[in-house]
């Protein structure tokens, strides 16, 4: 198949090495595998050691009369049979250009986080009318999608995965250093958190109740004056730190550091931060919401907390510093979860699959 695959959302994040490992697992399987997303972009640095080929393309506004003609274009030159259209713009534009161009092309869009509202006026029509099929990354964001208006017979829930050779390329040398720049000790507990700006600030307020002392490195994000007023208020001297924006393979040497990964988010698809964390064998807590609940079974491979309720957020917390046994329990299954339940083998063979069933439908 001769696949293209749209992204303009192509920087430091979790969906973009989504769409690297798609991209690159497509074209392993012998596709020709095309990737149009902007130039000077970290998922165009990151096809360029792969057999998919990277074609610069920028949009200026989802309407964007040039990016369409480009996109049809592409479809043209390269006999494109499947477009799969990862962001907003590019599910615009990949509408528009195959009804413009009357282009003889199968067109998926994929969701990878939840639909929070409908948008403008009569969009669900349109996403639903101009595609083939829909991809939800998890039951969390299908249901999403099926509130705004999406038929559920449209959506075809294919999860995120991950591969398990890139948990071979850590880097113990950086993980020595990292322990030395933070000085943590073995009897430390830990607490990590990698993520864009998401709901950090409810695990600053567990902080805040929690009676014993922790160290806490929140990864991907800047301390701000919301955060620093909680810390303002701690009762105990527990030490925060805050990296900011830290690419991706450096990421990976961050997690041996943790005794436990939280992630407060609301908006979660599914989390390759909680994929990694759970390869890595490192405990997670997460909000209960999006593919979290789907990744998590509750007291075998993790802990799910609701959102907002800090007080369980705590006790979690409390419970895990206190039970060694536990902690390890969890990593173990966790470590089987990512691994095996959520290969990267078995997502690109579920698109492979679709998209043959729309080719031959």
């Amino acid at each position: 198949m001769n696949i293209l695959i749209t992204s303009q959302h192509a920087g430091v994040a979790g969906s973009t090495y989504s769409i690297f490992y798609l991209a690159r697992g497509l074209s392993r399987k012998g596709h020709r595998v095309y990737v149009a997303c902007p130039a000077n972009t970290l998922l165009a640095e990151l096809l360029s050691d792969t057999l998919a080929h990277h074609i610069p393309l920028s949009y200026r506004s989802k309407v964007d009369r040039t990016a369409i003609w480009q996109v049809a274009s592409i479809v043209r030159e390269y006999q494109i049979h499947v477009i799969d259209a990862q962001a907003s713009k590019d599910r615009y534009a990949t509408i528009l250009a195959r009804w413009w161009y009357k282009l003889p092309v199968k067109l998926v869009h994929t969701r990878r986080q939840m639909a929070l509202s409908m948008g403008i006026l009569g969009q669900s029509w349109f996403y639903q009318k101009g595609t083939d099929k829909i991809i939800a990354v998890s039951e969390g964001v299908k249901a999403s999608l099926v509130r705004i208006g999406i038929e559920d017979k449209h959506i075809q829930v294919i999860y995120n995965g991950t591969p398990r050779e890139k948990y071979q390329l850590t880097n113990t040398s950086a993980t020595d250093q990292l322990r030395k720049k933070y000085r943590i000790r073995e009897e430390d507990f830990v607490i990590g958190c990698v993520a864009r700006p998401k709901e950090q600030g409810q695990l600053l307020q567990a902080l805040e109740q929690l009676n014993t002392r922790v160290k806490v490195i929140f990864v991907g994000i800047e301390n701000q004056p919301a955060y620093q007023e909680i810390m303002d208020r701690f009762t105990l001297s527990h030490e925060v730190y805050f990296t900011g924006q830290v690419d991706n393979q450096a990421v990976l040497s961050y997690y041996p550091l943790f005794s436990v990964k939280v992630l407060p988010s609301t908006i979660e698809g599914l989390s390759q931060s909680l994929l990694e964390a759970m390869a890595m064998k490192v405990p997670v807590i997460a909000t209960n919401m999006g593919g979290n609940a789907e990744l998590i079974e509750e007291g075998k491979n993790g802990h799910l907390f609701e959102n907002g309720d800090i007080s369980r957020l705590t006790e979690l917390l409390e419970k895990l510093i206190s039970d060694a046994d536990l902690c390890q329990k969890l990593g173990k299954y966790g470590h089987h979860t990512a691994l095996e339940t959520f290969s990267i083998e078995k997502t690109v063979n579920y698109h492979e699959e679709l998209f043959r069933q729309l080719l031959e439908g």
